[in-house]
């Protein structure tokens, strides 16, 4: 068998058409997998799903709704969530947060305090006992759940919350909007929050900020206090009873040792308001009276007044520049390319009222036109992440090509015969790529070219540089100490180191099936199989042509 593999690379050597069929063919390759990256036939993302046991549903309603509206939006939640036999259980928060988990540590799930909020956890059964993994369960409900319950009070929000698969961010992509003018910052915000949401793919789309709403302030007047004979404590302390509670007295027990206190406030359904209005608190508060020091009643709206005003918002800011975040999750899609339709699109449509510059690789700076005050558009998120994982990989991968060329320079003394190995090691790419592509084609979800793909693209580069060596060797061992011919030299050291090439190949690829079915290190266990294939036609049939068409007892000589 190897003796006819030798034939045949003696053979494709003395043929000048065939090497160059060879080295054409290795070009178009090349060619084509690496356009397969910008032409998206391949996606890169950062980390693919991972499989949870767990995950969250936040549920926001506008600001200034009852803990009652929230309780039904979180119900009807729970009533689609129990037809699920994959859910063990569910646990509702209601005007709060959850405990601390992973996510809710980046996501600020403590800072919940108000009516309008809710937090759903949800746990799963174990991974391996279940059919459909975490995110396309994610991925099936959002859609179903939305639709039923975000209906029920206009603008209410929903959005679910997965367990990061790597590094914990607030989102998967995050525009930040810096400036110096709350309002401007506001409108921009909400600008892009449109663009956003016209995006197939992006879900969870939100605006880290508060609203602007109607409210009611009651201020006291202390001189028709003073008049009617009453105190302000009196005046406060009936409207925390009345509308928030408070502890009244103490009752003691003969179990245990400290008292019980008693809390005394109005019931649920005498404390509600016919309509969100100035009359309507007017009168309410008409029907609470206090006792005076004469012994006569007194009615609230005597000693206080209702005045109508606008939300006063949280100011945020970073690094002391005042920003807003706008965020968005990807359903089950790379945020790279998103990103990139969100940035054309406001590239070409706010350019009616904003000039807008680029800077560095994706971020912007905007200038309104009328006011001409400036704006900065920073991107983070999942996508800042992956950018910068990709950058340090990358220059890992070209600070480990510089190296090994290094090496074999001071090794043989010959920029060529370094050049043969180094390009030997680079055409393994051909089967990274095209490996994800195939397993894209055989996956229920997309098979995306992640970082742990390229951790796996460059542990191959020494695999396949000790192939080409193996045969760089033998062949200068055979010319120098067997006086055999070039070609003859070459098609004998490529048919001999053939077998333990192969060897090294199968126990590689066999070790990395284990790794291609794992959800986090799935892309290198399919960088590692179908680039150590590449590796080893590119070491058996392209480095002997390269090797060919070079003087190698010159090189070997210096």
């Amino acid at each position: 068998m190897f003796k006819q593999f030798e034939s045949a690379v003696l053979k494709g050597l003395k043929s000048k058409t065939q090497k160059r069929v060879i080295l054409l063919v290795t070009l178009i390759a090349f060619i084509l997998s690496v356009l397969m990256l910008p032409t998206e036939l391949v996606l890169a993302k950062m980390l693919p799903g991972k499989n949870n046991d767990t995950f969250n549903i936040y549920v926001d309603l506008p600001t200034g709704s009852s803990i009652s509206q929230t309780s039904s939006v979180s119900q009807c939640v729970v009533s689609l969530l129990q037809n699920e036999k994959d859910i063990r259980d569910i646990e509702v928060f209601l005007g709060m947060g959850s405990p601390l988990d992973f996510a809710g540590l980046i996501k600020g799930s403590q800072f919940k305090n108000s009516e309008n909020v809710a937090e759903i956890v949800l746990n799963l059964s174990a991974s391996h006992h279940r059919k459909e993994p975490s995110y396309m369960m994610v991925q099936r409900l959002r859609p179903l759940i939305n639709k039923q319950c975000e209906n029920i009070y206009l603008g209410t929000s929903i959005k679910f919350v997965e367990p990061p698969a790597g590094p914990p961010v607030m989102a998967a992509i995050v525009a930040e909007v810096y400036g110096h003018d709350a309002d401007g910052i506001r409108t921009l915000a909400l600008k892009i929050e449109k663009v956003f949401k016209s995006i197939k793919g992006l879900v969870d789309i939100d605006i880290m900020q508060d609203e602007i709403y109607d409210s009611f302030e009651i201020r006291v007047d202390s001189i028709k206090i003073a008049r009617s004979g009453l105190s302000v404590k009196q005046v406060n302390d009936i409207l925390y009873i009345a509308f928030e509670g408070m502890n009244i007295a103490v009752k003691n027990s003969e179990v245990y040792d400290d008292q019980i206190p008693i809390f005394l406030r109005l019931s649920p359904e005498t404390k509600l308001f016919t309509s969100k209005s100035k009359t309507s608190i007017e009168a309410k508060l008409s029907s609470l009276k206090l006792m005076n020091s004469q012994g006569m009643m007194v009615p609230i709206t005597e000693v206080v007044k209702v005045l109508a005003i606008k939300s006063n918002p949280m100011i945020m800011s970073k690094n002391l520049v005042q920003m807003t975040n706008i965020v968005a999750e990807t359903d089950m899609l790379s945020q790279v390319y998103p990103l990139m339709d969100v940035r054309n699109i406001i590239l070409d449509s706010f350019t009616k009222d904003y000039e807008i510059k680029k800077i560095g690789l994706f971020n912007l700076e905007l200038t309104n036109k009328v006011s001409q005050k400036v704006y900065t558009l920073i991107w983070d998120g999942e996508m800042e992440v992956t950018l910068d994982t990709f950058v340090e990989l990358g220059a890992a991968f070209i600070a480990a090509l510089i190296l090994i060329f290094l090496l074999m320079v001071v090794y043989y003394k010959s920029f060529k015969l370094s050049g043969i190995i180094l390009l030997g090691s680079f055409l393994s790419i051909i089967g990274v790529i095209v490996g994800h592509f195939i397993m894209d084609l055989f996956s229920a979800d997309t098979f995306f070219l992640t970082a742990t793909s390229l951790i796996g693209f460059i542990a191959l580069i020494g695999i396949s540089s000790r192939n080409s060596l193996l045969l760089l060797d033998f062949t200068k061992s055979l010319i120098f100490e067997k006086g055999m011919e070039q070609k003859e030299a070459i098609a004998y050291a490529t048919a001999t180191r053939a077998k333990p090439i192969f060897l090294t190949a199968v126990a590689i690829i066999l070790a990395s099936t284990l790794l291609a079915s794992d959800a986090v290190f799935g892309g290198l266990g399919v960088a590692l199989i179908f680039g150590t294939m590449a590796a080893v036609v590119a070491s058996l049939i392209v480095v002997p042509v390269l090797m060919d068409n070079t003087d190698l007892k010159k090189e070997f000589s210096k």
